[in-house]
């Protein structure tokens, strides 16, 4: 063959170039072979892309985590249990008059809204009083962290019973939902693991060294019951006939309207600032745009911690708004222990210990 090959290109080495082609077909397969190294490689790519996946994954599923469950030291949710119910009993009882005059009236007035629908008449007035007192004395129990596994949940159904009879005679208020929903919060969790006669009488300690994301949760939870009561009130506006035109501040202004005239008549003075801004459409546009965008928003509170906390001064100022122009009166926000949740309070105590 070589020979041949010399012959035909009158080369000598015609027999080296033959042993080349042979053996370069020789090696064909060995080439093919060779990108087959390649498939170890891929595979670890593969798995190095998977594994990196589920990473970015796991990253994901820890920020959530942290967003929703943070690890908080026990005294957070034991703060804003002192907070809640210690005002919860100081303003239940300075209506105590009112509520056991309420307790009196005639019976044709009672119209029971909520749990207290499984009545068909107004419980007798002693009954009534009764409730209210062991409620308050519920309340003091929860505050102070005593045997909290009973009294916790037990103090908040007396507080959303007391609530609901005290709509059931005649205009059903909203200014202390959200107390009782942080109520029911705080009683149905762990608040009183510190700052407790509880944990003084197991741990030994009013700050026992207590952590966990079971009491980061409590603030969460809080926040959502703030967040849907706001919520709420914003869908109940634009689902109102004028929808989104609410935020023309064309209603508001009606409403305040409404209420001075209200007031006059029943011999109440109507706040002056009323009365200056009634006279201004434009700033009552700017009044209910920035309510409307408040409430509607309020969930975007939950997504970030500063978000939560400028929601918080948001809401703050438009309640005091509404009590500078209006006189309605939301005390629980006003006083700003209804915004607790968005901030660290615990951390003064806890530096300390």
């Amino acid at each position: 063959m070589s020979r041949l090959l010399s012959a035909l290109t009158g080369r000598p080495n015609g027999g080296h170039a033959a042993r080349r082609l042979e053996s370069g077909r020789g090696r064909e397969p060995a080439a093919v072979g060779s990108a087959g190294v390649g498939d170890p490689a891929r595979r670890r790519s593969a798995h190095a892309e998977r594994r990196g996946a589920a990473s970015a994954r796991s990253g994901l599923g820890e920020h959530v985590l942290d967003l929703l469950r943070p690890r908080a030291h026990a005294a957070r949710p034991a703060v804003l249990r002192i907070a809640a119910h210690g005002y919860s009993a100081a303003h239940n009882l300075r209506r105590r008059r009112m509520m056991r005059a309420l307790h009196r009236q005639d019976a044709s007035r009672f119209a029971p809204v909520g749990v207290v629908r499984v009545l068909r008449a107004p419980l007798p007035p002693r009954i009534a009083d009764l409730l209210f007192d062991a409620a308050q004395v519920a309340n003091l129990l929860a505050a102070l962290g005593v045997a909290h596994r009973v009294t916790g949940p037990l103090n908040a159904a007396l507080q959303l019973w007391t609530l609901a009879y005290r709509n059931s005679w005649g205009m059903v208020l909203h200014n202390d939902n959200m107390l009782v929903l942080h109520q029911a919060v705080l009683g149905a969790t762990r608040s009183a693991d510190a700052l407790s006669v509880d944990a003084l009488l197991r741990d030994g300690a009013l700050l026992p060294r207590r952590e966990g994301r079971e009491y980061g949760a409590v603030a969460t939870a809080m926040n959502l019951a703030t967040t849907s009561v706001y919520l709420i009130s914003g869908v109940a506006k634009v689902r109102s006939p004028k929808g989104f035109g609410w935020a023309s501040g064309d209603v508001l202004r009606e409403q305040i309207a409404a209420d001075a005239v209200r007031k006059e008549r029943f011999g109440v003075e109507a706040p002056r600032l009323a009365g200056a801004l009634y006279r201004s459409r434009a700033q009552f546009g700017v009044l209910a745009a920035g309510a409307l965008a408040i409430e509607l928003g309020a969930p975007i509170s939950l997504l970030h911690r500063g978000a939560g906390r400028l929601f918080a001064l948001a809401a703050w100022s438009m309640h005091a708004g509404i009590r500078a122009i209006m006189g309605i009166k939301f005390p629980y926000n006003v006083s700003g222990l209804s915004y607790l949740p968005y901030f660290p309070v615990e951390r003064p105590l806890v530096r300390g210990s």
